[in-house]
């Protein structure tokens, strides 16, 4: 992560996390859907040393309290997800995961909880 300006920040991924590169593109408008304020925007990808990483820029977020990560679980709940384990949710209607929302990927500023660094992944649906 690189402090572009005073509002925004880059952010390199090499979509590891993924299956495929479709995967990380699926996370990143999952993200921009259900967390606007937080969007992410692809600005092009970077090569180094043989590795491709996407090149996405997002807002600047600034904690300014403690995230209580019981506010996050009760919010996503509200929202149709349902905690699985630990920081990870699933939300069975929209077929999505939503994992590793600890209190370093989830800002509060201002009593406002900020996802700042979310890893969606979409589930084949149940036959």
């Amino acid at each position: 992560m690189y402090l572009k300006d005073g509002s925004t920040v880059l952010k390199l991924n090499d979509a590891i996390y993924y299956a495929s590169w479709i995967d990380y593109f699926h996370n990143l408008l999952l993200n921009n859907l259900f967390f606007p304020d937080t969007a992410y925007n692809l600005l092009g990808f970077y090569k180094d040393l043989d590795i491709i990483y996407a090149v996405v820029e997002q807002q600047f977020v600034k904690a300014n309290e403690k995230t209580d990560l019981n506010a996050v679980k009760t919010f996503l709940e509200n929202n149709g997800f349902r905690n699985t384990k630990n920081h990870d949710y699933l939300n069975e209607e929209l077929g999505s995961i939503l994992e590793d929302l600890h209190d370093e990927n989830v800002l509060t500023q201002n009593g406002m909880l900020c996802f700042i660094d979310t890893v969606f992944y979409i589930v084949p649906p149940k036959v």
